[in-house]
């Protein structure tokens, strides 16, 4: 969850950890009941992932890049739909007969999203933003995910100042509740 580095270099190691997760999933038999734990894990570091770069990476985006509020909101409206896809998965068994159709919409939301991220969005960012704010980024992403939610939260505000007041909260119920059920455990 934390990674060290600057905000591309955090964002980008969240990245290759879902994408572990999901090919453990790819690798496990349909309805088999460890690729909903998986599943779970997967939604957790997403959520997390995702108020954070909501929180600062998005803002920074909208204040130092050429069109920054048209491609922030492209990426704001990826999430809405990943976010929405991980709150009806959130209900389904691995055996359910709609897991394996929404875990691979899923997958494919977040590729397509972090192809477009990593190939057009962060090379752009890494040139529009000093090395120091790259830094400070990458420790307010790093603290953000550490209070985030964990669960996803589609009619939840996405962006500042709203986002940032209501997610510690939500993060800390989700947190309790998690640590109740024992969901995202291996």
């Amino acid at each position: 969850m934390g990674h060290g580095g600057d905000v591309i270099a955090e964002l980008t190691a969240d990245h290759e950890e879902v994408e572990q997760l999901f090919a453990k999933i790819q690798g496990l038999p349909s309805g088999d009941p460890r690729r909903k734990n998986l599943a779970d894990q997967v939604t957790m570091e997403l959520v997390r992932h995702s108020v954070a770069e909501e929180s600062y990476l998005y803002p920074a985006v909208r204040e130092h890049m050429p069109n920054g509020d048209a491609l922030a909101d492209k990426e704001l409206q990826d999430h809405a739909e990943a976010e929405r896809t991980m709150k009806e998965l959130e209900s389904c068994a691995a055996d359910d007969p709609q897991f394996d159709e929404l875990m691979m919409r899923l997958m494919n939301e977040i590729r397509s999203h972090v192809a477009d991220e990593e190939n057009n969005l962060f090379p752009r960012f890494r040139e529009a933003c000093p090395a120091d704010m790259m830094n400070e980024l990458g420790d307010k992403v790093r603290k953000a995910k550490k209070m985030a939610p964990t669960r996803p939260h589609p009619s939840a505000p996405d962006t500042p100042p709203a986002n940032k007041i209501l997610a510690p909260g939500m993060g800390l119920v989700d947190r309790m509740r998690d640590a109740m059920t024992g969901r995202g455990k291996d």
